[in-house]
C-alpha cells in the first residue's frame, strides 16, 4: 500500500499539527463553500501531507456545523489519495479507559440534519456506496503495525457511535448505544467517513478517549478532566501518526 499524499484531519485537542515541515498553506473555496479553515501541506517524516482542522484554528465550530463535503473536497482537490482522522471520544467499552488510543472497525450514525452525500442530485447525480466496512482495512492495519513498532498500546477494534452533539450524552443514551454494540462515543465521525468513500479515499480514524462515557464512572464528566487526557494523548497520537508516514 503506497500513498502519494496523506491527509490528517485534526479534532478537538489537535487544531495545529507538530512535525510537518510546512511549505504552503491553502484557503481553499470549494464548489460546496468553504472547509473549516486553511489547509496546510508539508512533508513530515519522508511524506507529502496536508493537515486541516475539523473545528477551525482557534477550535469553534461545533460538530453539526462543520462543513463536511467541504472539507472532504479540498482535501480531495489538493491531491490527498488518502486520509486519517483524529477523533477525540467518550469510552463506552470498559477497556476503552482514558487515554486509550483505538483504530475503530465499524461506526453506527446517530447524527441528523447534516449534509451527508455528494450524490444528492444537485452537486453530482443520485449514487450509492458500499458502506459495509466504513474503514479502510489496509490503512487500518497500518496503523495498528506503527503501534507496534513504537510500543504504543492500540485497541485494535471500536464500534464508533457517532452523536450529534455539541452536548454530551444522558447515562439512558449511552446506555443505548451499548447494547447497540457501540464501544466509543463521538461527534464528528460520521459523514466524514461516507463521504471519504464517496471520494474513493481510503480512510481510517485514531480515537483517543478522553473521557469515560456518561455512567461508566462516578460524577460528572468535567472539560478540564477531558483537557487533561487531550494534552498527554495527543502526542502520543503524534507519535503514532509520525510511525505510520514513515510506512505507507
Amino acid at each position: 500500500m503506497t500513498f502519494n499524499k496523506i491527509a490528517i484531519i485534526g479534532g478537538t485537542g489537535l487544531t495545529q499539527l507538530d512535525g510537518p515541515e510546512i511549505h504552503a498553506t491553502h484557503d481553499v473555496m470549494t464548489a460546496l463553500g468553504q472547509p473549516s479553515g486553511p489547509v496546510q501541506e508539508g512533508v513530515w517524516a519522508g511524506k507529502e501531507v496536508l493537515f486541516l482542522a475539523r473545528h477551525g484554528h482557534p477550535h469553534a465550530l461545533p460538530p453539526h456545523k462543520i462543513n463536511y463535503r467541504a472539507n472532504l473536497l479540498a482535501l480531495k482537490e489538493l491531491g490527498a489519495d488518502a486520509i486519517i482522522a483524529v477523533n477525540a471520544v467518550g469510552g463506552i467499552h470498559p477497556v476503552m479507559q482514558s487515554g486509550v488510543i483505538a483504530v475503530p472497525h465499524q461506526v453506527v450514525d446517530y447524527t441528523w440534519g447534516r449534509e451527508g452525500t455528494f450524490f444528492d442530485g444537485e452537486f453530482r447525480p443520485l449514487d450509492h456506496i458500499d458502506l459495509t466496512h466504513p474503514y479502510d482495512e489496509g490503512l487500518r492495519m497500518k496503523l495498528i503495525e506503527a503501534a507496534q513498532q513504537i510500543a504504543q498500546p492500540v485497541s485494535e477494534f471500536g464500534v464508533y457511535a457517532a452523536t450529534q452533539g455539541p452536548r454530551l450524552e444522558t447515562i439512558a443514551e449511552i446506555n443505548r448505544l451499548e447494547k447497540d454494540g457501540c464501544d466509543l462515543v463521538g461527534m464528528t465521525g460520521m459523514p466524514e467517513a461516507a463521504l471519504a468513500r464517496e471520494l474513493a479515499l481510503p480512510y481510517a480514524s485514531l480515537c483517543l478517549v478522553v473521557n469515560p462515557a456518561a455512567g461508566k464512572a462516578d460524577g460528572e464528566i468535567t472539560m478540564a478532566e477531558i483537557r487533561a487526557v487531550l494534552q498527554g494523548g495527543m502526542e502520543k497520537v503524534r507519535d503514532l501518526l509520525a510511525a505510520t508516514l514513515t510506512h505507507l
